[in-house]
């Protein structure tokens, strides 16, 4: 007899993608194969926690608009990293921004059960997959891990035989009910790079709320940040190990109606929070040395 409590997982295409759906007693998930991407992922019973657009396009080459795409080697434009990132790259002065591997597929390494748990690993081998104007050989991986929560691991190991240095981010875009009446917890007294007025450092007070576009590089952060959204009653606590930093954005009014799979009143229910690996926080692994970035997302009632 067929058991409802235990996971099912199918393989499907999307258009032009391979994607997963992921059944649990806990809730479903919804992940592509092109960048090792998690597409949606939501709780039964509640609202979606992972926010996907409702105009993305689902294309080879065409990195899909929402969910967490993976930023690597480098995140957002390559001229704003640190110049030990820049200098990696030797493929010419055209680079697109989040790296390298966001259009990419990766290997399916395996999907694994445990009880109600699944588990999806992927792997990306620049060795054998040499990335355009990147010359350096690594192993990606990025592990997938559902329960009652959302368990994400990326892990670059440098399988070359000179330093690597590089700067990473898992883009997460998160569902909220109404932007202006969220707020972001555990960044009180981070300092922070604001981006829209010259790059000026300065320093939060209090929690995070949203008037306007925002577009944020937090440094030193710590372990633990809250999405607190009382419209629809819950909390969605991220928890990271191996991050010093973090990007908080969202596009607002005017920015929407440039953005690519993005509805001009999109800006309203979405926040990105996005754990990373940039500006002074960038990682550098000498030959053979393996590190590990981890994002935790469960959500609870207020």
């Amino acid at each position: 007899m067929y058991d409802e409590t235990l996971p099912t997982v199918e393989q499907l295409e999307v258009d032009e993608l391979v994607c997963w759906r992921v059944h649990t007693r806990h809730g479903e998930l919804l992940m592509a194969q092109q960048g090792a991407q998690v597409l949606s992922y939501q709780p039964h019973g509640e609202e979606p926690v992972i926010w996907l657009s409702g105009q993305a396009a689902y294309q080879k080459g065409k990195a899909v608009r929402g969910g967490v795409p993976v930023c690597w080697p480098w995140f957002g434009d390559l001229r704003r990293n640190p110049a030990e990132i820049q200098g990696m790259h030797q493929g010419g002065p055209i680079t697109p921004a989040h790296g390298l591997v966001r259009e990419r597929d990766w290997t399916l390494l395996g999907i694994d059960s445990e009880g109600p748990a699944v588990r999806l690993d992927f792997a990306l081998d620049t060795a054998s997959e040499p990335l355009p104007g990147w010359p350096h050989a690594a192993e990606l991986k990025l592990s997938i891990l559902m329960d009652e929560q959302l368990r994400m691991t990326l892990s670059t190991r440098n399988t070359g035989d000179r330093p690597l240095a590089i700067s990473q981010a898992l883009h997460s875009y998160f569902a909220v009910s109404d932007i202006q009446g969220v707020e972001v917890e555990g960044l009180d007294d981070c300092r922070y790079i604001e981006t829209l007025e010259d790059w000026q450092e300065r320093r939060q007070k209090g929690s995070v709320t949203f008037r306007g576009e925002t577009d944020r590089i937090y440094q030193e952060t710590p372990r633990r940040m809250a999405i607190v959204d009382r419209a629809w009653n819950r909390r969605i606590l991220l928890e990271v190990d191996g991050s010093a930093s973090a990007v908080v954005w969202n596009p607002w009014i005017d920015k929407s109606r440039r953005l690519s799979q993005f509805a001009e009143d999109a800006w309203k229910g979405m926040l990105c929070i996005e754990t990373a690996r940039v500006m002074d926080d960038f990682l550098v692994l000498r030959p053979g040395e393996e590190q590990q970035m981890v994002l935790n997302i469960s959500s609870t009632p207020l």
